[in-house]
């Protein structure tokens, strides 16, 4: 029995030039050279942010494949949790977007600490695409699939 498709993929599909090119650039970001874990963090915080449930939950489950446990999981909407290092890291990239649009001087010298140019290029497109398809999907009115 094949699956459905995600509602993402039906309502984007409709735009079929858009969704071929978005297709190819979501792809780059879910298989790109970050860490699973960040990859996943990162997004769980916009998501977070956004008040998207759909990104949420399709990404919850890509978190735990990720090796985030579900306590974790839980504990992304907690900014005051005890996260180690690196993932307070990631946690304020995905913070310092979403109030203010850019990265505070100590958080960017922390990511040029942590990841070469690729990697920090990477995890602030991460979180600016995700805030971007979460505004869409909202916008569009895409729901969660059952």
């Amino acid at each position: 029995m094949k699956a459905n498709p995600q509602n993402v993929f039906t309502t984007l599909a409709r735009h079929p030039a858009l969704f071929k090119q978005w297709l190819g650039f979501g792809g780059a970001l879910l298989d790109g050279t970050l860490p699973a874990r960040d990859r996943e963090l990162a997004v769980l915080r916009t998501a977070y942010h956004t008040g998207s449930a759909y990104v949420w939950a399709h990404h919850a489950r890509l978190g735990s494949e990720a090796g985030l446990s579900d306590l974790e999981i839980a504990s992304v909407s907690h900014p005051d949790a005890l996260w180690p290092v690196e993932d307070q890291l990631v946690l304020q990239v995905a913070d310092d977007l979403h109030y203010a649009g850019d990265l505070t001087d100590a958080t960017w010298t922390a990511l040029c600490d942590r990841y070469d140019e690729p990697g920090r290029i990477e995890l602030i497109v991460l979180v600016a695409h995700y805030t971007m398809l979460a505004l869409v999907l909202r916008t569009l009115r895409v729901e969660l699939e059952e």
